[in-house]
């Protein structure tokens, strides 16, 4: 008999009830984004400092992007996160922010408008792909890494539709992007046309001009 035992423990240690709060997370997560309009995901590192190179250029690249009618949505954390939400709120376009609950806590940053909470990386990747117009990489580790191959994976099996996927800073990428064309290509494990799936930049305005000519051709 299950008479005895807690709900509160059952409802987190129990799969069967863990999919209520899954199922409660998408839900949410669709009924509030879905009235967002046209939105871009920024990616960017949580470990980068205000003021430095790569925070400044996070910023003007959210400001080009909001000025082109364009949500930025972005993980809510510090960085350039913040630095990302900061520039549509200073171009006063709408700044979301789609916090993760990880061990140690990230506090949403202050340029944050919306946000949104999640405690399953899943659910809060299938928000950042489901409402985006395209995925812009800004300079960072590993998460900003898995969401750069998760949308590329996703276009390259035909899961979803191409949209653009735009990589900032090509100083910073060009390690991987060799990495990519003399390995991985010439190893056959991808195809040259996976390599067009990406494309990269340097000045805050391209990225913007990129995702509007995409969206003219």
């Amino acid at each position: 008999m299950k008479n005895n035992i807690n709900l509160d423990t059952e409802f987190v240690t129990e799969d069967p009830w863990r999919v209520f709060r899954i199922m409660s997370e998408f839900v949410e997560g669709f009924e509030v984004l879905s009235k967002v309009g046209k939105a871009v995901s920024i990616f960017g590192s949580a470990r980068t400092k205000p003021g430095t190179k790569y925070y400044k250029l996070a910023e003007e690249v959210a400001y080009h992007i909001a000025k082109a009618g364009y949500s930025v949505i972005t993980g809510s954390g510090p960085g350039l996160m913040e630095a990302a939400n900061r520039g549509a709120k200073r171009a006063k376009g709408q700044s979301i922010g789609l916090n993760i609950q990880i061990p140690y806590a990230q506090k949403p940053n202050q340029y944050v408008d919306m946000l949104l909470d999640f405690r399953y990386f899943f659910v809060r990747k299938v928000m950042f792909v489901k409402y985006a117009k395209a995925f812009v990489i800004m300079p960072g580790g590993y998460g900003t890494l898995d969401e750069l191959l998760e949308a590329v994976t996703l276009i390259q099996t035909e899961r979803i539709s191409k949209f653009p996927v735009i990589l900032v800073g090509s100083e910073y990428w060009k390690g991987l992007l060799g990495w990519l064309k003399q390995a991985v290509f010439k190893h056959g494990n991808i195809s040259k046309k996976d390599l067009d799936i990406f494309t990269v930049v340097d000045k805050p305005k391209e990225v913007a001009n990129a995702i509007k000519k995409f969206y003219r051709g």
